[in-house]
C-alpha cells in the first residue's frame, strides 16, 4: 500500500465504477428478494440497456469517432442524451480517448494499452485517468459543434438525468398504474436499481469488454499489426462491437461484422436508417481489398503450419 499511487487515481470514477457495481450486485438480489420480480423493471432495463448501448456504438463509435456515415441533427442528439445516459464521459472526450487509441494501439499513448494488463485495459486506465491529463486536441470537428460542446459541458447532469431519474420515474408510473404487485414507491426502486444501476453497470462493463477481451482472445482474420481480435461472444452483447479485428483494420467501415451471417445490429440500423433518410454518406470497404486482406493472413498461417510440419 505504500507505493499504490494515491495521487494517481481518480476517485470520482473510482467510486462509481466500485458503487454501481456493488449496487447491482447486492442490491439488485435483495430487491427481488424482497419485492419479486416484475417484468415493467426488466422491461425498462431492456429499453436503456438498447437506448444507451446503441447510442455509444452507434454515435459515439461509428459516427462521431470514425466518420463512417453521417446523420440527422435530431437522431445525433438522441445520441447525445443516451450516450450521456451510459455514465461514459461525453462524446467529446469518448471519441478522443479513443482516436487516440486507434492512432497509438498497444503503445504508452493508448489509454487503453491491453500491453499494460488486462486489468488496466478493462477499466483500471478509467480508475486512474485524472482530468484533464490528455487535451482533447483532436477532437476539432466534434468542438465546433454546438451540441457537442452543449453536452461536454453538462454530460453529468444528463446522465443522471436522462440514466438514473428517467427509468426511476418510468418504474414509478409502472408500479402505480400497472399494479402488477407494486407501489409507486417499490416501483420507482425497481425502475432505479435494475433500470439504471445494472443497466449501467452491463452496458459498460460490456463495452469495456472491447478494450480488453477483444484485445487478448479470439480470431485475427484480418490483420495482425495490433492485439485486436475478433469475438462472436462480445458481437452478441455489444451490438456488433465484438468483430474488432476487422473494425481495427478497416476503421472507416461503417460494418464491423462485414459478413451477412455475423451479429451487428448496429450496422443494420445504420443501413434501415439510410434507407429513411435519417443517416447518408455510409463508408465501406471494398470487397476485394477485405479478400485480400484475408488471404494474405491466410497465407501467414499457412507458412507457419507447413514450417512447423517440416520439423518432425
Amino acid at each position: 500500500m505504500k507505493n499504490f499511487p494515491f495521487n494517481r487515481v481518480s476517485w470520482i470514477n473510482s467510486g462509481f465504477l466500485i458503487g454501481t457495481l456493488l449496487i447491482a450486485l447486492i442490491g439488485v438480489p435483495l430487491y427481488l428478494w424482497q419485492v419479486g420480480f416484475h417484468l415493467s423493471d426488466w422491461i425498462i432495463f431492456f429499453f436503456m440497456y438498447c437506448a444507451t448501448g446503441m447510442s455509444i456504438t452507434f454515435g459515439y463509435h461509428r459516427c462521431f469517432a470514425h466518420k463512417a456515415f453521417e446523420t440527422r441533427l435530431p437522431v445525433r442528439i438522441l445520441c447525445l442524451l443516451f450516450g450521456a445516459a451510459a455514465f461514459e464521459d461525453s462524446a467529446i472526450e469518448w471519441v478522443s480517448d479513443h482516436r487516440r487509441h486507434h492512432r497509438h494501439t498497444d503503445h504508452d499513448d493508448d489509454p487503453y494499452d491491453i500491453s499494460k494488463g488486462f486489468w488496466w485495459a478493462h477499466m483500471g486506465w478509467i480508475m486512474f485517468k485524472l482530468q484533464n491529463e490528455h487535451p482533447s486536441n483532436n477532437v476539432p470537428d466534434l468542438k465546433k459543434d454546438y451540441w457537442f460542446r452543449w453536452q461536454d459541458k453538462y454530460w453529468r447532469a444528463i446522465a443522471i438525468s436522462v440514466g438514473l431519474i428517467l427509468p426511476t420515474i418510468i418504474g414509478g408510473l409502472c408500479g402505480h398504474f400497472l399494479n402488477e404487485g407494486q407501489t409507486l414507491w417499490t416501483g420507482m426502486l425497481g425502475g432505479l436499481i435494475v433500470g439504471g444501476c445494472l443497466r449501467v453497470v452491463t452496458v459498460q462493463h460490456s463495452t469495456f469488454c472491447i478494450n480488453s477481451l477483444c484485445h487478448y482472445l479470439g480470431n485475427q482474420p484480418y490483420s495482425k499489426k495490433c492485439s485486436a481480435r475478433d469475438s462472436f461472444l462480445m458481437a452478441l452483447v455489444t451490438f456488433g462491437e465484438g468483430y474488432h479485428n476487422y473494425h481495427h483494420e478497416f476503421q472507416s467501415d461503417y460494418r464491423n461484422g462485414v459478413k451477412p451471417w455475423q451479429f451487428d445490429p448496429t450496422k443494420w440500423m445504420i443501413y434501415v436508417m439510410s434507407k429513411l433518410k435519417l443517416t447518408r454518406n455510409l463508408r465501406t470497404i471494398s470487397a476485394e481489398k477485405i479478400q485480400t486482406a484475408e488471404e494474405k493472413m491466410k497465407g501467414l498461417s499457412d507458412h507457419k503450419r507447413n514450417k512447423r510440419s517440416a520439423f518432425p
